[in-house]
C-alpha cells in the first residue's frame, strides 16, 4: 500500500504542475489508462505473482488499460489534445475558481478514484485461495464487457472519421452524433461497459472475501457517480449543438443498453421546433 500511496502522490504532483505549466488540464486523463492496472500489478507483485486470481485480475486490467490507451492515443490525447469539456468549464468559471476545480476535482479526486477502483485487488491479496469457478465467471464477464467497449469505441471512431470526411468534402454531416450500432440502444454504451468492468473488479474482492459488501465498495460507486455527472454534462453540450439530440434522448436509454422507445410524431416536432 505504501508504494501505491507514493505513486498516487507523484501522479497528483505531475498532473497538477503540468497543468499549470501547459494550461492543459487533461493530464489526469493521460494517466487514467495506466495507473489502475499499475496498482493492481503492485498488489500482485506483493504476492510474488503466486496468487492465481490476483494474477488474472492484473492481466485483465492490463488488457483494459491497453484498449483505453490505444483509443485515447488515436484521438490525439497524448499529442496535447485537451478534453473539450474542460474548455467549456473553463469558460464558465473565473480563473481562480477553475484552478481550484482543477486541483481538488480533476487532480486530487480523480487520482484518488483511480486508487479506489483498484483496491479490490488488495482484498484478493488478503484472502489467498485457489482459482475457482467464481473467478472464471467474472473473468469471462470482464472480457465480454471489454469486447463490448472496444466495439462501441470503434463504432464511434468510424462515425467521427466519416463525419470529418464528409465535412472536408462539403457534404451534409447531419446527424452530428453517432446513433448506429450499439448507440441505437444506449447513448453511451462505452460508459456502460466501462462502469460494469470495474464492478466486476469489485466482485473479484467479493468472491475472495466471501462477503457481498466490502470496504472497497466506494470505488465502483464513486466511479458510477462520476460517469453519471459526465453523462449529464456531455449531453448538455450535445443538446446545445444538435437540435435533434433531444429526440435521440427520448428514444434511447442514457447508459444501460435497452430497447428503443417509440416517440410520437408530435413529440418529434416539438423537439425540432
Amino acid at each position: 500500500m505504501a508504494l501505491v500511496g507514493w505513486t498516487t502522490g507523484g501522479a497528483c504532483a505531475v498532473a497538477w504542475i503540468a497543468s499549470l505549466l501547459s494550461g492543459d488540464t487533461s493530464w489526469v486523463d493521460r494517466l487514467w489508462s495506466v495507473l489502475p492496472e499499475l496498482y493492481v500489478i503492485t498488489f500482485a507483485a506483493g504476492q510474488h505473482f503466486t496468487d492465481a486470481p490476483l494474477d488474472v485480475l492484473a492481466l485483465l486490467t492490463v488488457l483494459w488499460g491497453a484498449r483505453l490507451t490505444f483509443n485515447f492515443a488515436r484521438k490525439g490525447g497524448y499529442r496535447g489534445v485537451e478534453d473539450y469539456r474542460w474548455g467549456v468549464l473553463r469558460g464558465r468559471m473565473s480563473t481562480w475558481r477553475f484552478q481550484l476545480f482543477n486541483l481538488f476535482f480533476i487532480v486530487l479526486y480523480q487520482n484518488a478514484l483511480l486508487v479506489l477502483i483498484a483496491l479490490p485487488a488488495a482484498v484478493v491479496a488478503q484472502h489467498r485461495r485457489p482459482w475457482g469457478i467464481g473467478d472464471l465467471v467474472l473473468s469471462l464477464l470482464f472480457v465480454g464487457l471489454l469486447v463490448g467497449e472496444t466495439v462501441a469505441d470503434q463504432q464511434q471512431w468510424n462515425f467521427h472519421r466519416e463525419k470529418a470526411r464528409r465535412r472536408a468534402a462539403g457534404s451534409e454531416t447531419s446527424p452530428g452524433f453517432c446513433r448506429e450500432g450499439l448507440f441505437r440502444y444506449s447513448r453511451h454504451p462505452n460508459y456502460f461497459f466501462e462502469i460494469a468492468q470495474w464492478w466486476v473488479v469489485y466482485a473479484f474482492g467479493v468472491v475472495a472475501a466471501g462477503r457481498l459488501v466490502s470496504w472497497t465498495l466506494a470505488g465502483p460507486v464513486l466511479l458510477t457517480l462520476l460517469f453519471a455527472g459526465s453523462t449529464r454534462f456531455t449531453e448538455e453540450i450535445s443538446a446545445s449543438k444538435y437540435p435533434e439530440y433531444a429526440q435521440y434522448q427520448r428514444e434511447v436509454s442514457a447508459v444501460i443498453p435497452w430497447r428503443r422507445r417509440r416517440v410520437a410524431a408530435d413529440e418529434r416536432a416539438a423537439d425540432l421546433a
